[in-house]
């Protein structure tokens, strides 16, 4: 989750109260603080509240929550003669882009600041690392409008932002940090998206890196603000951007997209759009959810303090909510919010009507005393996500499986990256090895967990290791001492399971029943995760040795 550092300075006088004041109510807002000094304050906020990953968007949230400014505030935007030209090339490339013009600011370091963090904040939750949004700032001075969204080829040259010369795509991708970095985005393409403006001068190269010819730096007083992507998350960010902007004074006017697409009639689109969206929540469902009778005017309170427009009628409440809340799915979301400006410390406990007696799942019994064996045998534990791909989970393992006789798919996946349910753990130990190759040899990692095969839950444990000497020999004995603390009789017999190495797998048999896999997995799984030390592992079948009933 994102951790924003925010000064005392400019807190302390963008809400108008102390410290101390802030210090004891901020973390009633839903949010963690990590650690404060007398010039800052880190404070962890969930990633489901990106407008908060600023300063102007806490000091905005704040003054309701703290009573010193309450309710909705109208945010508006004026017309603007400036034109973005999209060709239908990006289509199937990075189709999505809106944008808006800021004017009338002062960039000092304190914006400045707070601009490059909350950019790169939003990039990371909304954008999933520049996969479904990417955003472009930009000195409105050095843009000459109309613009072009189109496509180039790698041949294509422009100045990157920290280089000193011009660079074609091709070398961008590879020689510059953040060519490198996120250049695994437009992986295996033929054409790449490109910002142009009237010139025929680049201005940006989404999602990876802007014109330098365009930096802000302190002393710019007017932005471009372009945003990339997919979905209406780029809405979502374009908004979070604007009203951060008119908070700190500026003025938002809006662009024109202009879609001339097939060479019909153009499709026009002004953004942004920061009308407000308008729910009706019933109070008897606001009662009922939260065991509180409300008053009207504490859920008018309670609404105001989080920054909400509230109409309250006899039996609904009608409720606008702010352009910046892109987190405000459902009714039941503005009814959380209800419970927040309420104050949670204000809500009374009450023990239950019914008596029940308590006692620990077995599922969790046999949880503990594995991870008890695994850490005496030297092991690190880690946790890992329960939600993978069909081609990091099968294809990366040379194994196959069919949906739901198998694996579980997601009717709505948000990303590419987790669109099936695990049926292994195995494979998750392998990216978690992958991603930390830099960490000191050898690595021995374990995790005992949940997955779901064909719609059931089942307990796993997993085990990896890995550096330099890892071999059959050693992963055999770990399994044996797995199975003689666990008080298990067992054999080994040969496996065809292609994630290993033929000659050098086994599986796992009790009492008849195959219960596991162990062995050196095979050097085309590991090339596939970049792991480039020889690596070991096993699977074991919890729920199959042992009488530990279903999962509720």
């Amino acid at each position: 989750m994102p951790v924003v550092k925010l000064y005392w300075n400019e807190l302390e006088r963008m809400v108008g109260k102390s410290r101390e004041e802030i210090l004891e109510r901020l973390p009633m807002l839903g949010c963690d603080i990590e650690r404060f000094d007398e010039e800052c304050i880190d404070v962890e906020f969930f990633p489901n509240r990106p407008d908060l990953y600023s300063v102007e968007g806490v000091a905005r949230a704040l003054r309701g929550f703290m009573d010193v400014e309450l309710g909705y505030i109208e945010y508006s935007v004026r017309n603007g003669d400036w034109k973005i030209y999209v060709d239908k090339s990006v289509e199937n490339v990075r189709p999505r882009i809106v944008g808006c013009v800021v004017k009338n600011l002062e960039m000092n370091e304190e914006l400045l600041r707070s601009m490059i963090e909350i950019q790169e904040d939003l990039h990371w939750t909304i954008g999933r690392n520049r996969r479904k949004m990417a955003i472009g700032i930009h000195d409105l001075k050095m843009v000459s409008f109309p613009l072009r969204y189109t496509t180039v080829r790698d041949n294509f040259t422009f100045r990157p932002l920290d280089s000193n010369k011009e660079m074609s795509i091709r070398e961008i991708l590879k020689e510059h940090p953040k060519g490198r970095e996120f250049g695994f985005i437009l992986e295996n393409s033929d054409l790449y998206p490109m910002i142009i403006d009237s010139k025929g001068e680049a201005i940006s190269f989404p999602p990876i890196i802007n014109a330098e010819k365009t930096r802000v730096k302190k002393g710019t007083d007017s932005l471009f603000i372009d945003v990339t992507g997919f979905d209406e998350n780029v809405d979502k960010a374009l908004n979070i951007l604007a009203t951060m902007f008119l908070d700190r004074g500026g003025i938002v006017e809006e662009v024109t997209i202009i879609y001339n697409y097939d060479n019909k009639k153009d499709k026009f689109e002004k953004t942004p759009n920061l009308s407000p969206r308008e729910v009706r929540i019933k109070k008897d469902e606001v009662f009922s959810l939260l065991g509180l009778k409300l008053s009207d005017e504490e859920i008018e309170l309670a609404l105001g303090r989080m920054r909400y427009g509230i109409q309250i009628e006899d039996e609904e409440v009608k409720v606008l909510i702010p352009p910046y809340r892109v987190d405000i799915m459902h009714e039941w979301d503005v009814i959380e919010d209800i419970a927040i400006g309420f104050g949670y410390n204000r809500i009374i406990p009450r023990y239950p009507k019914t008596n029940t007696i308590g006692r620990e799942h077995e599922w969790n019994r046999v949880r503990d005393i594995v991870r008890e064996i695994m850490i005496g045998l030297g092991f690190t534990e880690v946790i890992t996500f329960t939600l993978t791909n069909k081609k990091v989970h099968y294809e990366y393992m040379n194994r196959e499986a069919k949906e739901w006789d198998d694996y579980t798919p997601l009717m709505q996946p948000l990303t590419e990256d987790h669109t099936i349910l695990r049926t292994d753990i195995l494979p998750k130990l392998l990216e978690v090895l992958s991603n930390n190759k830099h960490q000191p040899m050898p690595q021995r990692i374990f995790e005992v967990g949940d997955v779901v095969v064909s719609m059931k839950n089942r307990l796993r444990l997993a085990v990896c290791i890995t550096h330099a000497k890892a071999n059959f020999a050693e992963i055999r004995s770990i399994v044996q001492a797995v199975m003689h603390e666990l008080d298990l009789k067992w054999h080994a017999e040969n496996s065809n399971d292609r994630a290993f190495i033929k000659g050098r797998r086994a599986n796992i048999i009790v009492n008849g029943k195959y219960v596991g896999v162990f062995g050196e997995l095979h050097p085309e799984v590991l090339e596939r995760f970049e792991i480039f030390t020889p690596t070991t592992g096993f699977e074991l079948d919890l729920t199959e040795l042992f009488d530990i009933k279903e999962l509720i």
